[in-house]
């Protein structure tokens, strides 16, 4: 029997919204107040995350990002830091109760398990892809999804991205990579072990028809049953308050 979900929009949204829109849901379902929930995303601006433990002036060059327009902002996950290019990336979360039956005990068995809604999804564009412990999708040999998880407030969240264009350049400008190395070589080392869904299909491929694809995969390889929602309006006011006194707050995302 399909477990039933709430698929939200597909929105392109600023980072301070997209982390506090995670976090509002997973309080909110901590007290039974919001279902089961899956959303995709894109960053407007591109923007770069980084894991909770991590120290943000360590790991961003940030006048960089103020110069170019590129946010930044910390995640309530784990993990190292992210570029997230509006024009190569779609991002996904899956927020469920820590009781769900998708919920394994085991951090890998958990990441195994969600991981596959994006492996078939994958496949509905034609690209033979697995899951490749601890938390990354690849395609032979080369990386096309990280992946990131979180168990607080009686949930448990999932939230990675799935690439469907590399801006390799950008990417080593956003982090903090010693300028002296960032060499052609290192630059084609990153394409020899970095695909995205362009690289491998082409540029015909569209932002909807990646979505498309992935809605159809979690369905699928996750037995969920989708429902279109939104939501509440006691989520919306949560997710403009998180903003506020975290997301878009350098106390917050420079703590470290």
């Amino acid at each position: 029997m399909p477990h039933s979900i709430r698929l939200l929009e597909f929105a392109t949204q600023n980072a301070p919204m997209n982390m506090a829109t995670d976090e509002s849901i997973m309080k909110h379902m901590a007290k039974g107040n919001a279902p089961p929930t899956l959303r995709f995303y894109r960053w407007n601006p591109s923007a770069v995350s980084i894991g909770v433990f991590q120290g943000m002036t360590e790991e961003v060059d940030l006048d960089y990002c103020r110069d170019n327009g590129i946010d930044y902002v910390r995640r309530i996950t784990g993990g190292g830091a992210v570029y997230h290019d509006y024009n190569g990336e779609i991002t996904y979360s899956i927020i469920l109760p820590k009781d769900h039956p998708l919920v394994k005990p085991s951090i890998i068995e958990s990441y195994k398990s969600l991981c596959s809604g994006i492996i078939e999804g994958l496949a509905n564009l034609g690209i033979d892809a697995e899951f490749r412990p601890i938390n990354d999708i690849v395609v032979g040999e080369k990386k096309i999804s990280g992946n990131a998880q979180t168990r607080r407030y009686s949930c448990m969240l999932q939230h990675g991205t799935i690439l469907l264009d590399l801006d390799v350049e950008t990417m080593f400008s956003v982090l903090k990579v010693p300028k002296e190395k960032i060499s052609d070589k290192m630059i084609s080392d990153v394409n020899e072990r970095v695909t995205s869904v362009r690289d491998l299909l082409g540029e015909g491929i569209s932002f909807d028809d990646l979505y498309n694809a992935l809605v159809s995969g979690f369905s699928k390889g996750l037995d969920l049953e989708i429902e279109q929602g939104v939501l509440s309006q006691s989520e919306k006011e949560m997710v403009e308050s998180l903003i506020e006194s975290r997301y878009a707050s350098d106390e917050w995302n420079l703590s470290r």
